[in-house]
Order: C-alpha cells, then structure tokens, then sequence
C-alpha cells in the first residue's frame, strides 16, 4: 500500500530528531529513516495501530544492522531496546539536562543550522529534513535549478557527517538561521509547489509553531523573532479565503470576513513595540502585511505606504523578488505603466514575473504582449491550480 503522505509529512522532522537525538549521526538517521517509509510502503496491507512507533523501530533495526556492517555498533553502541515505546523515547530526548530546547523537531532544525554550513544550506536542509519539502520545492524558493539545490543538500549532509550533535547552551549564534528557516517552511505552505495543492496550511502552522518555540527560548525579545511570528501570522490568518473551488483568490477578492481576527490582533500586538524600530527585512514585510490586515477593503489599503515600505526592503535586500512586489505595490498606487516600467531589466526563475508582466500589460491595453507574457508563465507554472488559474486569465482577453 501507499504510506499516507500526512504521515510522512507529520512524523518525519520528530522521527528523524529522535534518530539523530539517539545515533548522533545523520546520514544513518536519514537513510534509516528512509528504509523504514520504504519498507511499510512494501509490507503494510493496513496502516498499523501506531505507525510512528512501527516506523522508529523499523528505522533502528536498519540503523543497527548498518552499524554492526561497519564494525561500529559492538565497540560504540549496546543492542538497542528496539521495543521501548515512542512515548518513552520521547521524554527521554527532551530530558536532556542543560539544553533549553522545547521541541525536538526545533532541536533539528538547530543542529542543521550548525556553524560550518552557510546559511543557504542550512536552510534548504531543514526544509528538506524536517518538514520533508520535496527537493524541486526547495529549489524553487531559492531561486535555482532543482540539480543545483539537489547537489547543495548533497554536500551540506556531507559537512554535517563529522560534526558534533550537541546543542549549544547560547542559542543566539543561531537564532538568525532558524528564524530563516522557519519563514521559507512558511513560504512552502503559501507558494504552491508542483502538484494539485494551492498552499498547505499544515505546513505553514508548522512554521509558526517553530518560530513560537523559538521565541519562547530566548532570554530577551529579539525584533526580528517578533516581527517574524507577526508576518506570518497577519498571512495565515487569510487562510480560509484564498482557495475558493480548488483555485487560487487573489488578495483584492477574498472575503475579508473570514479573516481570522484574532490572529491579527496577536500579530499587530507583537508589531506594536517594534514599529520606530530600525528597518529590517521581516520588520518592513510584517509592516506591509499589516497595512493590508488593518484596510477594512481592497480599496481602502493603503498602496502609497505599502510602496514606500517595499523600497526600504529593496533597499536593505537588494532582492528582485521585492521589486518584483514592489512593482504590483506601485502599480496599485500609480498606475500599471509605473509598475512595468521597474520590472524593466528584472530576470527570475519560474512564473511570477511573466504572470505580473501579463496582468500589467492588460491593464494597459497591450493584449498581444500580454498573451504572449501569458504564454510564458502558464509555460513555466508547475502548479496544477495556479496554471489553471493563469489560462483562465489569458482567455479572458
């Protein structure tokens, strides 16, 4: 049978942890794991009574037998009680004295964002490692061709293969890393990947749920932690009005009323001390993203403000991406023409920009080119929906 994609979804960040927690190896952690997925999907005829713990023990049988093969596991390693309950093992990890770690999947993503890696690296690993994000998924948040993100794993496993599992007691060193990692997990769940789905909120409560932990351990408030969890909670809360009959809703058509409310409130709470903060790249996107949570509608948002913000971030970032949005923001405030005219020069991997470039230029009349931007990104969208959504734009020319 087929192993339940929520269950490889939901256990492999806390299985892998508790593998890594135990072995203090993380290739053998992964490839265990790995063998114990591949091995229910060969043998289960029904999904057992506890699949976590069937899955961990499967895991460390082959970890074991893998060890005894390298002549390691009778010097190092006694036989492993294989039968303990999950439960067990469990609250054993987390009673590991001296480390202020509240999560054992938060400890994983900490021991990815080990100082030997950069932190591109580190990242893409931990998307890869504890929220399981398929390896093309990744590539498309970073911007670079799936063989080259395929090869940067390949290699940060292989830095990571030697190095001490320990977790430091000063987190601070990697607080800027996690806190990475937990908005492009977030970014995951909102920018659709290959397949049929338009986001997955799953993953994106995930991500909160770190950046919570996170915040919990620190000793002090941090402005970048709090302006994180700020962002993404202000876009989880528009969850349940951005997919209407499997499609994508844009943000001037969603039902404000299905808003969650106090999602908001907790995230213009967190803002609230921060605002006459020095910019930074979350605190100017939690910024953005409350000007469009406090407008009562589309038309009231405040696109002048929102474009300003958008080019302080370009400013600290440099990134096209911004301007990319920067572009929508000013094209709202003055015009399309104003819009199109940054876009000019601007080069990016995957559908956004032809699709902004088409929307643009329809706007202003220029329909040959904005079938022929059109063209261009429905040829580039591997999302099942949003490729839907973007033919169903250019037949409306």
């Amino acid at each position: 049978m087929t192993v339940p994609e929520s269950l490889l979804r939901e256990e492999w960040g806390r299985l892998l942890a508790l593998l890594v927690a135990q072995f203090r190896r993380l290739d053998l952690a992964e490839d265990g794991l790995a063998d114990a997925f591949e091995a229910a999907a060969r043998t289960w005829t029904a999904v057992p009574d506890n699949p976590p713990a069937w899955l961990l023990t499967a895991a460390r049988r082959r970890i074991v037998d893998r060890l005894r093969h390298e002549e390691v596991a009778t010097r190092k390693l006694p036989l492993l009680a294989v039968e303990a309950s999950l439960q067990e093992e469990a609250q054993a990890f987390m009673a590991d004295a001296g480390e202020p770690v509240l999560d054992e999947r938060l400890r994983l993503v900490l021991l990815c964002a080990h100082p030997s890696l950069p932190r591109e690296s580190a990242a893409a690993l931990t998307l890869r490692l504890v929220l399981g994000v398929p390896t093309e998924d990744v590539a498309r948040l970073f911007l670079v061709p799936t063989p080259t993100m395929a090869a940067r794993l390949t290699r940060a496993r292989k830095r990571l293969a030697g190095q001490s599992f320990t977790v430091p007691a000063d987190l601070s060193p990697r607080v800027a890393v996690v806190a990475d990692v937990s908005y492009l997990a977030f970014t995951t769940g909102y920018a659709p990947g290959s397949g049929p789905d338009v986001l997955r909120a799953d993953v994106a409560a995930e991500a909160i749920r770190l950046a919570r932990v996170l915040r919990a351990v620190l000793p002090e408030p941090a402005v970048e932690v709090d302006a994180l969890l700020a962002l993404m909670l202000l876009h989880h809360a528009r969850r349940d009005s951005r997919v209407l009959d499997g499609r994508p809703v844009l943000l001037p058509d969603q039902d404000r009323s299905r808003w969650r409310a106090a999602e908001i409130d907790e995230a213009l709470e967190l803002l609230r001390p921060w605002v006459q903060a020095p910019p930074s790249p979350y605190l100017l996107q939690a910024l953005i993203a409350a000007e469009h949570a406090i407008a009562p509608t589309a038309s009231a948002t405040a696109w002048d403000r929102i474009a300003d913000r958008y080019a302080e971030l370009e400013e600290v970032t440099g990134s096209p991406v911004v301007r990319l949005n920067r572009a929508v923001a000013v094209a709202e405030d003055r015009g399309p023409a104003a819009g199109l005219a940054l876009l000019d020069g601007l080069a990016l991997p995957g559908h956004r920009l032809p699709a902004t470039r088409a929307e643009l230029l329809a706007r202003l009349g220029r329909l040959d080119e904005a079938r022929t931007a059109y063209d261009e990104a429905i040829g580039r969208c591997a999302n099942l929906a949003e490729r839907a959504h973007l033919i169903e734009r250019r037949a409306q020319l």
